[in-house]
């Protein structure tokens, strides 16, 4: 009696860790994205208007925002970028943060959403918010987006129901390719 107890309770856990699983995997979607990307590589930024807190370790760069990163892109209305200075003088940018919407973008991905996080640091692009990326004809729609530019790995996730019109759910569009014709007259 007291084994087909355990037994029940071992099967219960598993079906329920099952179910858990199943449900996170209906949330989340896991693409290749910027993989080789370099993070050391200078960061350039044009705006409008830049305001330098230095007692913060700031800069908040305001108006048609412009980064670059060799062959990455960020455009966003407002960024703050987050720094220290090293020995020796110099400035190290160790994060940037953008608000009021940010498309990056690589030569051959598009990401959008309402806010950014790029951690240089830990060589992390966060988007927030309305989450779309496009790799050619292929979209995925979103609440969240972690793309680590380490391995190329982006994580969309769905977020809670109620939060944005997929319902908390990952959407995704694909591209299938077509065949050739002669191939099916072949057939």
């Amino acid at each position: 009696m007291m084994r087909m107890r355990k037994a029940g309770i071992i099967l219960a856990v598993t079906a329920l860790v099952a179910t858990a699983a199943a449900g996170q995997v209906r949330q989340q979607s896991s693409v290749s994205a910027l993989k080789g990307h370099n993070t050391n590589a200078p960061v350039d930024v044009s705006a409008d208007r830049i305001e330098v807190q230095d007692r913060a370790d700031r800069a908040i760069f305001t108006g048609n925002v412009h980064a670059t990163q060799t062959d990455m892109t960020l455009d966003t209305p407002r960024l703050t970028v987050a720094y220290s200075n090293v020995a020796g003088g110099k400035t190290q940018i160790q994060r940037l943060d953008a608000a009021g919407g940010v498309t990056v973008k690589s030569p051959t991905e598009t990401a959008k959403g309402d806010f950014g996080i790029y951690d240089l640091d830990r060589k992390l692009i966060t988007l927030i918010g309305n989450v779309q990326l496009n790799q050619e004809q292929n979209q995925v729609n979103g609440s969240r987006l972690v793309i680590d530019l380490d391995s190329g790995r982006a994580v969309v996730d769905g977020g809670p129901p109620g939060v944005n019109s997929s319902g908390g759910r990952v959407t995704g569009h694909f591209t299938v390719p077509q065949r050739q014709q002669q191939q099916q007259q072949k057939q």
